[in-house]
């Protein structure tokens, strides 16, 4: 078939915007992903090796790595999530493995998670409905796991006074989008 026509995580052929009042959010749509855990025994030289890629140490419990062409949340002991613009690095998993080599697994990722980006001044009042996270804590470069309408959901924080991303599972796209959206017209 050479029909085919892309669609986002929300079933559209564009990115969807909404905005309520100061806050907008928008449907992440150009983002690669990848996931790698570092084999056992091998943590040190994934570690070493996903510094050479990130061109930055890798981050921490509680941490993102915010740059370009690649961006980095740990998940868990000798593991991460790494992010690129899908445009460039629409083969990320082959790209983060021929770095990282035998020292790490790494599987693809993108089409199993959606992001959705939180912007404007009004933000720390949508977050304290939509979840448990101390936003009004949270600093740029913090990320952590948290629960939004019952979906394990990544939420990073890349300016603390007026961006938020939010990764949640891609098969509940629209479920998140809805709570999003909710907390929004309650909030503002």
């Amino acid at each position: 078939m050479h029909d085919l026509i892309a669609i986002t995580a929300l079933g559209g052929t564009e990115p969807r915007v909404d905005k309520v009042a100061s806050v907008t959010c928008t449907e992440v749509t150009n983002q690669a992903l990848a996931s790698v855990a570092a084999r056992l025994g091998k943590e040190t030289g994934c570690a070493s090796a996903l510094q050479s890629l990130l061109k930055a140490t890798p981050p921490l419990a509680g941490k993102a790595y915010l740059g370009t062409p690649f961006s980095a949340i740990w998940t868990g002991p000798d593991q991460w999530l790494v992010a690129a613009d899908f445009d460039s690095f629409e083969d990320i998993e082959a790209q983060v493995k021929s770095s990282l080599g035998d020292n790490a697994s790494v599987t693809e990722q993108s089409d199993a998670w959606c992001g959705f980006d939180l912007a404007g001044d009004g933000i720390r009042l949508v977050m304290e409905l939509l979840c448990n996270v101390n936003i009004r804590a949270m600093q740029h470069g913090d990320a952590t796991r948290t629960s939004i309408h019952h979906l394990g959901c990544f939420v990073i924080c890349a300016d603390a006074q007026g961006f938020i991303r939010i990764l949640g599972p891609r098969a509940s796209a629209g479920s998140l989008h809805h709570a999003i959206l909710t907390a929004m017209k309650s909030a503002l």
